[in-house]
């Protein structure tokens, strides 16, 4: 009995972290709905050309010979006074990326471009180090920043700059776009998912005046907002998130401009998006230690605000409660065939349910908000992203754990192919491959197996409750597990 307990009471702490979650995200289509009137009443910020500033722009790098001559040639095509603009080659490249980047600096060099060519060889703090580094150089009062996979548009510091007028404002955030979105499956869901942060929770967490963060590229700071927020540091693996957090308790204001988009190239294999996601989820849990109780004990933010940053800080751990959920779903199934009384309470807790249809508002808000009205689209689509997303519990949650505990590990970038299109598909042919096993790919097989009982077990005892439940797991980790297994072409783990 004391066993039922402590499963039940762990199966519904996971449950109700979700709710409450889903309840945060149907806030801020609210809060987004009113983003939307307030932005029809804005009137269009004008950039003055003869009043035009400094500006630094950051290209941290590092082995990324595919895209990065694509990215330097997109910067210097930027719509603004050369004499007003710098470029940095953050470079800690250990292969022909180096050469590439020297190259394309002596070019810019003799077209009248202001660039500098900087290479470190020891790469102390990675990322975070090589913008630190930069920093201390930087002639510009304001400085952008563009990973290297990205392609900014002509007109990105021009849209962007006025926004800094206001003395307060210490970073213009601008929304990803994506350049190889019809790639694949795997692109279409990535690009479904990254367009609903950029657009409801983005916006709606801006206009509440909540904290919302730099995407670590794509946006420009207010150099003095760096340095007053203490600079940048790589004791979590989201220095962005980090830094972001640490300036707007220093009272910063921070704009986002859904607007002005920069567009950028989509992890196209599922090793590249599990790297990605294992940074991004384990950083963000290292930042919940590094920064909540800071939040939380200041007098300046109202309980809301705090709140809703909870929840941002550890929107990562909804896997950890997905994890949870799966795991204990099949003892819950039996506990609940074998104790008829305990149906009050069962029933009770179908109230969180609910949490699947406020996730298919806020989804489909963001979906018909970027794309066409093809409401037949979203219908396959959401539930594919869904089961997917289900589907990556097991690696994303594993990286939870490891922030949480605070089990260090190097930061390994996300390398980029230039692969925009179906012509393009030359994976294996890439330098930063290697063939690599890794027995997580095991244990998500076996998640699919043990979802796949629980669907058997639910008409074996007649309960279908949890069978929805049981599916989207089912077909999750089974994509998971074929992508995985098709592309067991590792990326190079060399850190940055």
């Amino acid at each position: 009995m004391l066993m039922e307990i402590v499963i039940l009471t762990l199966y519904g702490l996971a449950l109700l972290f979700i709710f409450s979650y889903s309840l945060i995200q149907l806030q801020l289509i609210i809060k987004y709905k009113r983003y939307k009137n307030v932005q029809s009443n804005k009137s269009q910020l004008i950039f003055d050309n003869a009043q035009a500033p400094i500006v630094t722009v950051q290209l941290p790098v590092y082995n990324e010979k595919y895209v990065v001559e694509r990215l330097v040639e997109a910067v210097a095509n930027l719509d603004y006074p050369k004499e007003k603009l710098e470029i940095q080659l953050l470079d800690d490249s250990t292969d022909d990326t180096f050469q590439l980047l020297k190259k394309k600096a002596e070019e810019l060099h003799l077209k009248g471009y202001d660039v500098k060519h900087i290479h470190r060889e020891n790469r102390e703090g990675f990322k975070a180090g090589a913008l630190a580094a930069g920093l201390e150089k930087a002639k510009g009062e304001f400085v952008a920043i563009f990973d290297a996979d990205f392609v900014p548009t002509k007109d990105f510091l021009i849209r962007t700059l006025p926004n800094f007028n206001c003395q307060s404002v210490g970073m213009v955030q601008c929304r990803w776009e994506h350049l190889n979105e019809n790639y694949s499956l795997l692109t279409k869901l990535q690009a479904f998912g990254l367009d609903a942060h950029f657009t409801i929770e983005q916006s709606g967490r801006n206009v509440a005046n909540y904290f919302i963060n730099f995407n670590g590229t794509a946006g420009v700071w207010r150099k003095q907002t760096i340095i007053d927020a203490g600079g940048w540091s790589a004791d979590t693996l989201t220095e962005d998130l980090d830094l972001s957090y640490r300036a707007q308790l220093k009272g910063w204001k921070f704009v986002y401009e859904e607007n002005v988009g920069a567009p950028a190239e989509l992890p196209a294999n599922m090793v590249a998006l599990k790297t990605q996601q294992h940074r991004w989820n384990k950083g963000a849990a290292e930042c919940v230690r590094k920064n909540l109780w800071n939040i939380f004990r200041s007098k300046q933010f109202s309980m809301a605000t705090k709140i809703n940053a909870l929840f941002h800080l550890m929107n990562s751990s909804v896997f950890l409660a997905i994890a949870v959920l799966l795991i204990l779903s099949v003892p819950v199934l039996t506990i609940k065939s074998n104790n008829a009384n305990l149906d009050v309470v069962f029933n009770m807790a179908a109230i969180f349910l609910l949490s699947l249809p406020i996730l298919g508002i806020f989804y489909w808000m963001a979906y018909k908000q970027n794309k066409e009205n093809k409401k037949l689209h979203f219908l396959l689509l959401f539930p594919t992203f869904l089961s997917m997303s289900m589907g990556m519990s097991l690696h994303n949650a594993k990286a939870v754990l490891e922030g949480y505990l605070g089990i260090k590990t190097p930061f390994i970038r996300t390398p980029k192919f230039n692969l925009t299109n179906f012509s393009s598909r030359k994976q294996k042919e890439n330098s930063y491959l290697k063939k690599q096993w890794s027995w997580l790919i095991v244990f998500e097989l076996l998640f699919a197996i043990y979802s796949l009982y629980g669907i058997i077990l639910a008409f074996q005892l007649m309960e279908f409750g949890l069978l929805p439940f049981h599916l989207l797991l089912f077909v999750g980790f089974s994509l998971v597990f074929v992508y995985s297994f098709l592309g067991r072409f590792s990326f190079k783990t060399a850190s940055q």
